[in-house]
């Protein structure tokens, strides 16, 4: 049996020349989440509600497109593809009716990144459940078979979907994510990691609606590994891993009093339900809550107002014709009544709330359930079957584990769930840019800290002075790597999404072309991952469709390293022959006299000398499409802070990598190695260099010893 490509040591990634690999990946691609056919952003409201009716092939890219796509992210150092796909895309014409056209489709765009030397992992994608519930996700009928009736969520505010909303563009940013603590989510997320303890009543086909949920994601999932098995090229060539699911969320499950919003809900904007108001808003009552606005330190209250559905219910009706998925519901759950006045936690005859702490404790051990517990038990339920289900067919799958966003780990040290193709793969988000939709230079707070009890006021953590930002990102992945150790054991840690928005500042740098604010907040999140000691990342996010007026054209986002309305980098090699005075100097976009510039390094003062983008990276090999977007967005097309995600990496290292990370503004790579034994001719140790930032001509290299050469690889970049 030939070694594969790629295998877990202990805490690193070792290749088959045992050399320690380090991940340098890209989410591919953010239109993944949406149809091709119809072509449905989440603006678009035709055709919404035909769910069953759709097709995803074409997505992440067409075949045709892909060979642009890969060799362009291959000429920016992506070694790595977190390649996003969703339930809905395999299943979405009902319970087991897969779309094997879209399967053939994902495995001609495996072998294309195959060719092209990528690692992929495969990301079965979620955000809020669904489409259906404003996120991504799973198919339309899974919303059915809990009980729920989609087309009524818009008046019972059950979720708040994009293109439902009255004004599509004006839709308010980062709305999405408080679907988590909407009806619609609470619901399914806690039927689908514990139906069995808190809906023991919600029998579909004879099965609980937990264990019919998640068998049929996870025999989804399984279905597709198997067909990428059967392909007999891709198994650990090019396909080397599975995430477990993205970004889990436990519902109601813990909550102490669904009567007030629970002390953890750092996320709140818009109007605000407590559990019991979302119950009472799904059941058609009308509801006084308090609205919440997002500032720079967090959620404030702004005001209240009333809600009123006239009656309708986000329960699908009495009369609702259940046999259209062909599944058969148990008479004891019945449909035009909520599954939580069924389960005796409030009375509709008179709106009484008559058990708050329901959702409080474990039915079965009787102990008090907090984060901690939910992720040991319910989420470490669902891993070990998807686990089980991936490993029956790649035995030597890497399992990429997310646990529920910065919660604490499960505890697995030790344990036979210690698995040692285990990876941590957790998130990583500067919450006050990508609320906030600005980089602030001068302040940014320790969230991290803050969530783990580190400060006795939150006050206290404020980071003052972009060093002390910049190293607070440091610090914070730091932490978040070390207590994966602490929880899981020796393995690799893999941040599996991080970016920053790049419609900052009601989107100055589309009118000006001027990305000083972008390309400083992507460096501070490069440096986070260059020196937290972490052994990879995946950066969110490539979207081949992203434009300036709609962004990645889901639910407001606008995280795209890529945008058809600004200019590609080159994919061909350019002359670096103009006159340099500094060697090596960097290219970017930054422009001092911008009043949203901010260094990148505040104690650096020695003076900038990159040159403008168009000037050095004149002749692009791709002429971008523009879109239809309007002319005060897309006239100054610029180059979206390319100098700060295409940057210097390791790739393959001999021995042990201990540091390496690029001074942007100084454009100097250090990297530091241990290594007992030579370097063989034909396993050396690799690094990226782009030649924008270290042209071939012109280029300085210090090692303390060995020797050095520099290969151009236009093919693979």
């Amino acid at each position: 049996m030939a070694p594969l490509r790629l295998r877990v040591e202990g805490q690193t990634f070792r290749d088959a020349k045992d050399r320690e690999v380090t991940l340098r990946g890209i989410n591919v691609a953010g239109d993944a989440k949406f149809p091709t056919h119809p072509d449905l952003p989440s603006h678009k409201s035709e055709h919404f509600y035909d769910g069953d009716d759709v097709s995803f092939v074409g997505r992440p890219f067409s075949l045709e497109e892909a060979h642009v796509h890969f060799s362009r992210l291959r000429r920016w150092g992506y070694t790595l593809i977190r390649y996003i796909f969703t339930w809905e895309a395999i299943e979405h014409a009902g319970p087991g009716k897969y779309d094997e056209e879209w399967i053939h489709h994902t495995i001609q765009v495996l072998r294309l990144a195959k060719d092209y030397g990528f690692y992929v992992f495969m990301d079965p994608h979620q955000d809020v459940w669904s489409r259906f519930t404003g996120g991504s996700g799973a198919p339309m009928w899974t919303i059915y078979a809990v009980g729920l009736n989609p087309r009524a969520f818009p008046s019972t505010e059950a979720a708040w979907v994009h293109n439902t909303y009255p004004d599509p563009a004006e839709y308010p940013k980062m709305i999405w994510a408080t679907n988590y603590t909407r009806l619609a989510c609470q619901v399914i997320f806690t039927m689908f990691f514990a139906g069995k303890e808190f809906a023991p009543k919600a029998i579909i086909d004879g099965k609980n609606i937990q264990d019919y949920l998640q068998d049929h994601f996870v025999a989804a999932c399984r279905h597709l590994a198997l067909r990428v098995q059967e392909a007999q090229d891709l198994e650990n060539d090019v396909v080397i891993g599975w995430e477990s699911v993205n970004e889990p969320n436990r519902g109601l499950v813990g909550f102490e009093d669904i009567s007030v919003i629970p002390s953890e809900q750092k996320l709140q904007k818009g109007p605000s339900p407590t559990a019991w108001q979302a119950i009472l808003l799904g059941s058609g009552r009308s509801c006084e809550m308090d609205t919440w606005e997002f500032g720079g330190l967090g959620p404030y209250k702004s005001g209240s107002t009333l809600v009123d559905p006239k009656g309708e219910m986000a329960w699908l009706p009495a009369d609702y014709d259940d046999t259209r998925y062909g599944w058969k519901r148990d008479p004891g759950w019945k449909l035009g009544e909520c599954i939580w006045a069924q389960h005796g936690i409030w009375d509709p005859s008179n709106d009484t709330l008559l058990k708050k702490d329901y959702f409080t404790k474990d039915p079965e051990s009787g102990r008090k359930i907090d984060c901690e517990y939910f992720t040991n038990k319910w989420f470490m339920s669902y891993y070990r079957k998807h686990r089980e289900a991936i490993t029956s067919i790649y035995p030597d799958s890497i399992m990429f584990c997310q646990p529920p966003v910065m919660e604490v780990p499960p505890s697995l040290k030790g344990t036979e769930d210690d698995d040692p193709n285990m990876v941590f793969s957790p998130h990583f988000y500067d919450g006050v840019t990508l609320m906030m939709k600005k980089w602030n230079r001068y302040w940014n707070v320790d969230v991290f800290g803050i969530l783990r009890g580190r400060y006795l006021s939150p006050a206290f953590a404020i980071k003052v002075g972009e060093t002390a930002i910049r190293n607070c990102f440091r610090d914070q992945l730091a932490a978040i790597r070390k207590e994966g150790q602490d929880y899981m054991g020796q393995h690799p840690c893999v941040f599996t999404e991080i970016g920053i928005p790049y419609d900052m500042d009601d989107k100055y740098a589309y009118k000006t072309g001027d990305y000083s604010s972008q390309s400083s907040a992507m460096d501070a999140n490069h440096f986070a991952l260059e020196g937290c000691g972490a052994n990879g990342y995946a950066l969110w996010v490539y979207a081949a469709i992203n434009n300036h007026e709609w962004g990645d054209l889901w639910n407001g986002e606008d995280l795209s390293i890529f945008s058809v309305d600004d200019n590609p980098l080159p994919l061909s090699s350019t002359s670096n022959s103009h006159d340099q005075k500094t060697p090596s100097a960097s290219t970017t976009s930054i422009d001092r006299s911008s009043p949203n510039f901010s260094e990148s390094r505040s104690n650096n003062n020695s003076p900038v000398s990159p040159r403008d983008l168009k000037k050095t990276l004149s002749t692009p090999s791709l002429t971008p499409q523009r879109s239809n977007t309007p002319a005060e967005l897309g006239s100054n097309p610029g180059y979206r802070a390319a100098e700060a995600y295409v940057r210097p990496s390791p790739i393959a290292t001999v021995g042990n990598m201990l540091s390496s990370g690029f001074d942007l503004r100084g454009c100097v790579f250090t990297m530091s190695l241990e290594c007992k034994d030579a370097a063989i001719e034909d396993a050396p140790t690799e690094v990226f260099l782009p030649e924008y930032h270290f042209p071939r001509d012109n280029l300085n290299v210090e090692v303390s010893s060995g020797r050095w050469i520099i290969e151009v690889d236009d093919t693979c970049g």
